[in-house]
């Protein structure tokens, strides 16, 4: 007897028992469900939750590999800035090494597996107390949530934030499907609002900067944002923002590789178009209109807001996580707008409102993931308003052709 046919037969002993679904979600994550659509009213497709999932998790993976390389590149080129040394970034030479990758994957594996642990546990929990299946909503968020948060984060804080966004952004709305809000952003949330200074600030996004006692006060981990918002001089060349050689949460700073990943994502049609390009066509209007008001000369430069106003409107594709919200979490198929006019205005608007709050918070510039978090909220009234104007367009159409 195989594996595959001694678990089914486990499962079926566990039918009527409170820890039915612990078990289920166990065989679910190993086989493809047993229980499929019967009869005409279903629409039936070959994928799945699970599928959906795992194409989204594959689409990080190439974001995470990097995030642990240039976790690595960042500590050791600060220790080598600190002490007058600027280090010349080569891809295959001083990048991929064994050196960057030990470092960078003793501090961001535990990041990602603390956030699987601690998630699913609760996921499991929530199952068994109200009886339902362990969906598997929580793959991507576990994966998304170490890529959006700082190298150096305490574990702690982080299973702290996990728990609050699980339980608060998920489960208390019904789990998988029910949710209003990025749970991924919710953590990232909860984070940003009860540990301000592990969030925000210019020692937080190299490993070690925060701590670092014995060498000298130049190293620093200040990300391109930061140093737009104080107007000071910027050390990245464009191919270094591209590529992602640059301090950074762990998996926003190759935009090369982000955009890979949409394209998988829409290839694999996991992952909505419409939304991806009305975010970044919103927030290219946005810097635009910034940037206008530098050259009209409506803002000087000893205006705080100057040194992000001043920056060309197509770079802001490249600094910060606007790219990265824009293909992995905006696009939620849960929290997002469903209409696919819907669609453009809801994308729309997170990439105006991202630029907005970018260059208007300079104590912290970055305002995707409050974007996003916004325009969840304001998703389903999106929709509606979209519907009725359908249905007031129909209606019309109707009395015309009556008339």
């Amino acid at each position: 007897m195989d594996i595959k046919s001694s678990l089914h037969q486990i499962k079926e002993k566990f039918k009527g028992n409170k820890f039915a679904p612990a078990f289920n979600a166990f065989h679910t994550f190993l086989y493809t469900p047993n229980d499929v659509t019967k009869g005409g009213t279903h629409i039936k497709a070959a994928d799945d939750l699970k599928r959906t999932m795992n194409m989204v998790i594959l689409s990080l993976v190439p974001c995470l590999l990097f995030g642990i390389f240039n976790a690595g590149y960042q500590h050791y080129a600060a220790i080598d800035a600190a002490n007058g040394v600027i280090r010349e970034v080569s891809l295959f030479g001083n990048f991929i090494n064994w050196e960057n990758f030990i470092l960078g994957a003793t501090k961001v594996i535990p990041l990602v597996v603390v956030s699987y642990v601690v998630g699913l546990t609760v996921e499991f929990i929530f199952a068994v107390i109200k009886g339902h299946e362990v969906e598997e909503g929580y793959l991507v968020t576990g994966m998304l949530v170490p890529l959006i948060v700082p190298v150096d984060l305490p574990l702690w804080m982080l299973s702290v934030a996990v728990i609050f966004g699980v339980v608060i952004g998920k489960e208390v709305f019904g789990g998988t499907g029910m949710n209003i809000l990025n749970p991924a952003l919710t953590i990232r949330a909860f984070l940003f609002f009860a540990y301000p200074t592990w969030m925000s600030g210019d020692k937080v996004w190299v490993h070690g900067a925060v701590e670092r006692t014995g060498t000298p006060e130049a190293i620093s981990g200040e990300t391109i944002l930061g140093s737009y918002a104080q107007n000071q001089e910027i050390m990245y060349s464009l191919y270094d923002m591209f590529i992602g050689f640059i301090p950074g949460s762990v998996g926003e700073t190759s935009k090369i590789l982000i955009i890979f990943g949409a394209l998988f994502l829409i290839f694999t049609k996991i992952g909505s178009w419409r939304i991806m390009l009305s975010t970044i066509l919103g927030a290219l209007f946005m810097g635009l209109i910034f940037n206008q008001v530098v050259d009209f000369g409506w803002i000087t430069e000893t205006s705080k807001f100057y040194g992000l106003m001043n920056v060309p409107f197509w770079e802001h594709l490249l600094i910060g996580s606007i790219l990265f919200g824009a293909v992995f979490m905006a696009t939620d198929p849960v929290t997002a707008a469903q209409t696919l006019k819907g669609k453009w205005i809801y994308g729309f608007l997170i990439g105006f409102i991202s630029i907005m709050i970018r260059v208007f918070n300079p104590a912290y510039p970055e305002g995707v993931f409050l974007a996003i978090l916004l325009m969840n909220v304001f998703a389903p009234t999106i929709d509606h308003y979209v519907i009725e104007a359908n249905i007031k367009n129909r209606l019309n159409r109707l009395k015309i052709k009556s008339s």
